[in-house]
């Protein structure tokens, strides 16, 4: 079978962060957080092949140890909502009535509350800190999930085997275990897939405004964020990092897109 383009292409761009921020685990080229001021606005040379920054850090250390910053909060967040979320849309889709509009209901509302905002209520709260941030993303993504989950539940709680063994006298709970999550495990694992984009942006964003990663730890919206005075004097600063989070939205993106298109053989030969 041929595989989508944009799976292969996808694949290859998620490799390449996710090798990024593995390797940072056990090896940078220099301390990410050591500041040598005297090294400030080093060109690329063999020591730092992306220069150093106003601060004499190490550029590709910094980038790398972002990369590993943005995938872990990334995957804890959507993860946590995706989980809750999926929880959410089978409860409605198994229950019915009154519990799935309840549900379907707090999803809408849910979404007035952009991650954003959100974490700015939380910062004024409780102070900003990785963990708000997690909660942050985490929480805007439970009413995507609770809908994706509810949809598909809906139309395998329709199907005739599903009915078949309801009116064999199976309960609720041991038909959603055999027959549903099965089926909607495709749907929400492509979904997951591409709200991992979205996580890493978020993280991006929050951490841009000051209320994702704190520093000394690295983060790709912080460079950002430290770069933007910069721009005439370094612009590099924030090319850089621009061009990580770019690579790291377009892979998890094309790859859940080519999942799809995998899953759904319709949707590729449209195509």
């Amino acid at each position: 079978m041929r595989l989508p383009a944009n799976l292969l292409i996808g694949g290859t761009l998620v490799a390449l962060v996710l090798g990024t921020a593995a390797l940072s685990l056990v090896w940078t080229p220099h301390d990410a957080t050591r500041i040598v001021v005297a090294m400030k606005f080093q060109p690329p040379s063999w020591s730092h092949p992306l220069g150093t920054d106003q601060l004499g850090r190490d550029v590709v250390s910094q980038l790398m140890v972002g990369a590993r910053n943005s995938v872990a909060i990334a995957l804890v967040a959507v993860l946590l909502g995706g989980g809750i979320g999926t929880a959410l849309g089978l409860l409605a889709a198994a229950v019915g009535g009154w519990v799935e509009e309840v549900v379907m209901r707090l999803a809408d509302f849910s979404f007035a509350f952009p991650a954003l905002l959100f974490a700015i209520m939380l910062a004024a709260v409780f102070g900003p800190s990785l963990t708000n941030a997690v909660i942050a993303i985490a929480f805007i993504n439970i009413p995507v999930f609770a809908r994706v989950a509810r949809a598909s539940a809906a139309q395998v709680w329709t199907r005739g085997y599903v009915l078949a063994a309801a009116s064999a006298g199976r309960g609720r709970a041991a038909i959603t275990w055999d027959h549903v999550i099965p089926n909607v495990l495709a749907p929400v694992t492509v979904q997951l897939t591409i709200e991992f984009a979205v996580g890493i942006l978020a993280e991006a964003a929050l951490s841009y405004l000051g209320l994702g990663v704190q520093p000394p730890t690295p983060s790709w919206g912080r460079m950002l964020s430290e770069a933007q005075t910069l721009l005439y004097l370094a612009p590099q600063l924030a090319i850089w990092p621009g061009v990580c989070i770019m690579v790291a939205v377009l892979g998890f993106n094309l790859l859940g897109d080519g999942l799809r298109d995998l899953s759904d053989p319709m949707l590729r030969r449209a195509r």
